[in-house]
C-alpha cells in the first residue's frame, strides 16, 4: 500500500525583524549547565564572576508531581542558582533516578543542557499544549516546594538543546538554601524572584 507524502507546514509569517507569527516562547530567562560535580562547576563560574550561588536538592522532600517521560518518577538532582542581570544561571548535577540530565551526561558529557523561556507568561496548560502541538512532548517535570512548576520538552534532536519553561507564582519566596557559595549576600538582600502572572496549574 502506498503512503501519501506528508505536506510540510507552511512557514510562519515574518512580522518584524525580531518576530514570527507563530512565536510563543517569550523571554529567555535561564541557561543551565549539567555537570557531574556541581561544586567544581560553581567554582569555575565564580572565577568568571558569576555568583553568589544558592544550592538546593530537588528530591521527594522538595519537589512534587515529579515525572519522567510520561510516568511518575523518583529522581534527585543537586540544583544551584545564580543571577546575571535578568537571566538565571543554573547548575544541575543528577544524583539518582531517571532524568534527561543523566542522559545528557551519558551522551555528551558536561555542558549547557537546556535553556528556559517564560512562554509569554501564558497559563500553564497552554504552554504544554504549544510545545506538544508542535511535536515536542513533555519529557520531565515537577513543582519545587509545590509552587514553582517546571517542564522540559523533547526539542534536542530538532534544535540541538532542550527547552524548558517554568512558572513562579506571585508571592513566591525562595526558601533558604542548603548553602550559599562562596558566601551569602549582605544582610537584608534576597535573590530576585521573577514572578509570572498566571498560576502554574489550573484548579
Amino acid at each position: 500500500m502506498s503512503v501519501m507524502p506528508t505536506t510540510p507546514p507552511s512557514p510562519p509569517t515574518v512580522l518584524s525583524a525580531t518576530q514570527l507569527s507563530n512565536g510563543f516562547l517569550g523571554q529567555l530567562i535561564e541557561i543551565c549547565f549539567v555537570t557531574a560535580d556541581h561544586r567544581r562547576t560553581m567554582e569555575g563560574l565564580v572565577r568568571l564572576g558569576i555568583g553568589p550561588w544558592r544550592v538546593y536538592t530537588f528530591d521527594s522532600r522538595t519537589v512534587t508531581d515529579r515525572t519522567y517521560r510520561g510516568a511518575d518518577a523518583d529522581y534527585a538532582i543537586k540544583v544551584c542558582f545564580a543571577d546575571v542581570g535578568d537571566l538565571a544561571v543554573e547548575i544541575m548535577q543528577p544524583l539518582h533516578g531517571p532524568s534527561i540530565f543523566q542522559e545528557f551526561l551519558n551522551r555528551h558529557g558536561e555542558g549547557i543542557q537546556h535553556i528556559a523561556f517564560d512562554c509569554e507568561q501564558r497559563p500553564w496548560d497552554e504552554r504544554i499544549d504549544e510545545f506538544t502541538g508542535r511535536g515536542f512532548p513533555l519529557v520531565q517535570s515537577g513543582r519545587f516546594v509545590d509552587q514553582n512548576a517546571f517542564a522540559f520538552f523533547d526539542t534536542e534532536q530538532a534544535t540541538g538543546t532542550t527547552f524548558e519553561t517554568y512558572s513562579i507564582p506571585p508571592g513566591f519566596v525562595w526558601p533558604e538554601p542548603e548553602e550559599w557559595y562562596p558566601a551569602p549576600p549582605p544582610a537584608g538582600q534576597a535573590p530576585p524572584v521573577r514572578e509570572q502572572r498566571d498560576r502554574p496549574f489550573a484548579g
